[in-house]
């Protein structure tokens, strides 16, 4: 298993490769850290672990952060999906592999979107690593709406502590029929888990991965 940057088209990328992928997973940042953060590196390196080849890539604010230029907001949806769009574009000129989108939370909504719009693309499906559902405190301001409607696969895996959207809230929300959530006890929104509950963030990072290894084995046959 390797960690190697590189470029995929026009894009740097982090590229995590186990010995005999079963699928490729391009990975999606969340709002305020890039595609190096240490929750990016540990997901990337538990998925590679259970199987998945991963690539790790970052929208077009967060490339100018990088570069220096400041610090931009987060793109605005459209834009988010562009770059989704070229990506995949990049990643289907690099691999035979079955694709998925994913993303930590901005990331997973953005993959979401893609999908919805997508349909009928030939990517096998999603994953979202805590969900933002709602900002914290509005849980009127819902972004679900196009969940419902979606024809691929989703897996959502949340941490039961998450503000973005709590079990209690998230089981009356009309997800449709290809969206599942799993709950990973005691997280909050980057899987950190109370004490007293007696597990680290790795372990929950890890039972994510093992999720996602299965949800890809699942889906895409």
């Amino acid at each position: 298993m390797s960690d190697t940057c590189t470029q995929w088209g026009d894009f740097p990328v982090i590229v995590d490769t186990p010995a005999r992928p079963r699928a490729l997973v391009v990975l999606a940042h969340g709002a305020g850290l890039g595609m190096d953060s240490p929750f990016m590196g540990e997901m990337a390196s538990a998925l590679a672990a259970a199987g998945l080849h991963v690539v790790r890539f970052e929208f077009p604010y967060m490339a100018r952060r990088r570069r220096g230029e400041g610090k931009p907001p987060p793109n605005r949806m459209p834009v988010l999906l562009e770059t989704w769009s070229a990506m995949i574009a990049a990643a289907r000129e690099q691999t035979t592999l079955p694709i998925y989108v994913a993303g930590k939370s901005m990331g997973g909504r953005a993959a979401s979107e893609w999908l919805a719009v997508h349909s009928d693309s030939a990517v096998a499906g999603g994953i979202a690593y805590g969900y933002p559902f709602h900002p914290p405190a509005k849980p009127d301001s819902l972004r679900t709406a196009h969940l419902s409607g979606l024809q691929k696969p989703l897996l959502i895996l949340q941490g039961t502590r998450d503000p973005f959207g709590k079990p209690q809230e998230v089981t009356g929300y009309d997800l449709g029929a290809h969206t599942n959530v799993m709950w990973l006890d005691s997280g909050d929104h980057d899987y950190k888990p109370l004490k007293k509950s007696g597990r680290t963030q790795l372990q929950l990072i890890a039972e994510a991965a093992s999720a996602s290894a299965t949800f890809v084995q699942t889906t895409s046959r």
